[in-house]
């Protein structure tokens, strides 16, 4: 602001003159589009804040619906898509200036859009490169250990020469590419107007092409390249296209766009092909967060997240902080070049000038523990992976050693307010044992706590061991669902016999797979039952529970839910057995039978089996205050109307106080049923003709009403009135139902 000229800000403002540049920003990036609109025309400060590009392509960006097309301003193109007649369009070609107004943060912010990268290069950077390197090479100098650049991998693919913005956009022009997440909606973009975009664009952070469908949407891209020999090994392989997570994307950005700091999904690997243009790489080895960064766990639900500046923000505000040996590994991409990035290394990209790229991420021996570790329930181990010994937050490591965070009343999960615990760093301090991971040239990628080590045994240490994910919240931040996970494992575990000893390890990690297994082998010499053979060691399907088929066998492990839900699904599939050959139902020519039922529990370090029939309370049961109310001797406490009563105490309907499970969550009840032949019908679904088809359907019919003509089981009259009463639940007739 000129000297003698009058600050504008204080009028312009009134009482808002209190709040810093930043916070009104804030403010008005949750208006409307039509608000901030109407806002401008408050004062000439209000106007110049309303008028910020930054802040009209995050209103846009909100209130986006189908593929957008952006109008050589983010004001603009929001306009537009508010439908607005023409005039209303003219004032805002012709904007307004003011002086006596001076504001540091949108300055900065216009810097960044309008800076240049020419001399952002880092040609002298200390990643390493290399040619020609063999498998075992790579597995024994860099899996798992430090990044390294590799040269030669695409010569010989066709996308050197075809994948430039010019070729692209005559060969897939209309078609439409994922943009980088920037809201809650997803945006696409025609690759035309994404051209245009890039253009004509100046924005600080740009969009930037980041789709994990290119394959689906241009299969010919496919074609163009292909996996280098060094990442063939990929342990999701085995699953279906529509059943395993992202793993391959097609990147392009003008110079600006990037990707800020985080830790590839997973604790997978990754590696990424440059074709064309120029990448600017720094990285950090596994637990050392940027500096800038902050690293948000939640103690629920183990998700985390990373609130991170931009990419172009960190270089210019936060790296410039950075002492020499604080600084990170850095390395200028060049076209052609692959870079690979090993699990759990942070890393952060900043396109010097537009480029193409395509990138994938997989999971092979080196990091398959690491991936399996991440999918386990809890959430310490997810933030120590990521933010090292920070994340403890004042936990000595000590103290981890000897804690496995044991909760005596694990199964119950009434209360899920989220609660996070955040790690932000604003320093770091060298850690010796790292200095020659890149040769000696640089002590930038040194970890600042000298306990920390990214090793399998040192991360399990911190998993709490009495979480499993058949009964345990589930991480948002997972790359694929619990059930899809158990899937994969069970898949692996057929076909890849020879992988075995490793798989093993990694189910023990995600699922705590050596608890299960002793459970069974308790359950197998109780009953007389063969073990498991190697062929049945893990749980199979994709249920709730542990289930495991052992020779003629089906041994079903109830979990779900803690040990209330547990014994009260036992007891009603009990009862539901004893009904049908009560009445003598046609249903039970389709339903196996029933060998035996019992619960297991640990007591004093030993396994000890009660067989039980669902009548009457076990004494292992009632001493954990397990008793329904109005309990039947002669009858299945723990059937039908048992669990309809605790299903809506659960749901808040309380009836009467919780009944707790304390100190009972070492019992397991389970049930072993004669096993069906055959195969489901997600796998025949494909082959079945339309005659078969609809046989299946009438067969499917037919015992749907013999499930519906089911009695309900007795309940003495006034014991069922005062039920009914209680509950406010109407009930029609007395027939069963889908009540089980």
């Amino acid at each position: 602001m000129e000297l003698g000229l009058k600050d504008r800000r204080p009028d312009g403002l009134g009482d808002l003159r209190v709040l810093p540049d930043e916070i009104i920003c804030a403010i008005l990036d949750n208006l409307t589009a039509r608000d901030v609109a109407r806002l401008a025309c408050v004062s000439s400060v209000m106007y110049i804040l309303s008028n910020e590009e930054p802040l009209w392509m995050s209103l846009c960006l909100k209130s986006i619906n189908g593929p957008l097309q952006y109008k050589g301003s983010w004001k603009n193109t929001a306009l537009h898509q508010e439908h607005l007649p023409n005039e209303y369009e003219e004032p805002c070609r012709k904007p307004l200036h003011f002086d006596g107004f001076n504001s540091l943060f949108l300055y900065r912010r216009l810097y960044r859009s309008y800076t240049s990268l020419v001399g952002f290069s880092f040609d002298n950077g200390n990643v390493e490169r290399s040619k020609d390197l063999s498998v075992e090479e790579f597995c024994h100098e860099y899996d798992g250990k430090k990044p390294v650049l590799l040269t030669g991998l695409a010569d010989s693919w066709p996308a050197r020469s075809t994948w430039t913005t010019d070729q692209l956009l005559l060969n897939y022009g209309d078609t439409a590419f994922r943009i980088s997440q920037r809201s809650s909606r997803k945006i696409i973009m025609k690759f035309k107007d994404y051209v245009s975009y890039m253009n004509l664009q100046h924005d600080e952070d740009p969009l930037y092409i980041f789709d994990d469908k290119f394959g689906e949407v241009a299969p010919d891209l496919l074609k163009d390249y292909s996996i280098p020999h060094l990442f063939q090994e990929d342990f999701f392989d085995v699953l279906d296209r529509d059943q395993r997570p992202p793993f391959r994307w097609l990147i392009i950005g003008p110079e600006r766009s990037g990707a800020s700091w985080h830790v590839d999904p997973a604790l997978t690997s990754a590696w990424n092909t440059l074709l064309c243009g120029r990448k600017r790489w720094a990285l950090y080895p596994p637990g050392r967060v940027p500096l800038g960064v902050t690293v948000h766990v939640s103690e629920e639900d183990g998700d985390v997240n990373v609130e991170t500046p931009s990419s172009l923000q960190w270089w210019l505000d936060f790296y410039p902080l950075l002492a020499d040996e604080d600084k990170p590994i850095e390395c200028t991409q060049l076209p052609g070049e692959t870079i690979f990035v090993p699990s759990g290394w942070w890393h952060c990209v900043l396109n010097l000038e537009t480029t193409v790229a395509v990138t994938q991420n997989f999971v092979n021996s080196k990091n398959f523990e690491f991936v399996c570790l991440d999918m386990a329930p809890g959430y310490r181990h997810k933030g120590v992976c990521r933010a090292g010994l920070l994340a403890l937050n004042g936990e000595s490591l000590e103290d981890a050693k000897k804690n496995t965070f044991y909760d005596e009343d694990c199964q119950n999960y009434s209360d899920l307010t989220r609660k996070a615990k955040r790690f932000r760093i604003s320093k770091s301090v060298e850690d010796p044992k790292y200095d020659n991971i890149t040769n000696g040239d640089s002590k930038s990628h040194n970890v600042w706590n000298q306990d920390f080590s990214y090793d399998i045994n040192f991360l399990a240490m911190f998993l709490d061991k009495n979480r499993d994910h058949f009964n345990s919240p589930w991480s948002s931040s997972n790359c694929i669902g619990q059930r899809e996970m158990r899937e994969w494992l069970c898949k692996l575990w057929v076909e890849k016999p020879g992988m075995r000893e490793l798989i093993w390890k990694g189910a023990c990690l995600a699922l705590n797979a050596g608890k299960w297994s002793e459970c069974m082998a308790e359950i197998c010499t109780f009953h007389n039952l063969p073990f498991p053979t190697d062929d049945e060691g893990l749980p199979v399907g994709t249920g709730s529970n542990p289930v495991y088929l052992i020779a003629d066998c089906v041994i079903k492990i109830y979990v779900e839910g803690g040990l209330e839900a547990s014994i009260h699904g036992l007891g009603t599939e009990l009862e539901f057995y004893s009904l049908l050959s009560k009445v003598n139902s046609p249903l039970k020519n389709h339903i196996p039978d029933i060998l035996a039922s019992g619960i297991l529990f640990l007591e004093n370090g030993s396994y000890t089996i009660v067989p039980w029939d669902g009548k009457g309370v076990p004494d292992v049961i009632s001493k954990c205050n397990l008793i329904p109310e109005d309990c039947m001797e002669d009858g299945f406490p723990f059937g039908l109307w048992s669990k309809k009563q605790f299903e809506y105490r659960n749901a808040g309907t309380s009836l009467n106080e919780s009944i707790s499970s304390a100190g009972c969550a070492r019992i397991w009840p389970y049930i072993i049923t004669k096993r069906c032949k055959g195969k489901i019908y997600a796998q025949l679904r494909d082959t079945l003709s339309w005659e078969d088809a609809l046989n299946l359907a009438s067969f499917l019919g037919e015992q749907m009403h013999n499930l519906h003509i089911l009695p309900c089981p007795s309940l003495n009259e006034s014991t069922f009135l005062d039920f009914k009463r209680k509950m406010d639940f109407p009930f029609a007739n007395g027939s069963c139902g889908s009540c089980y």
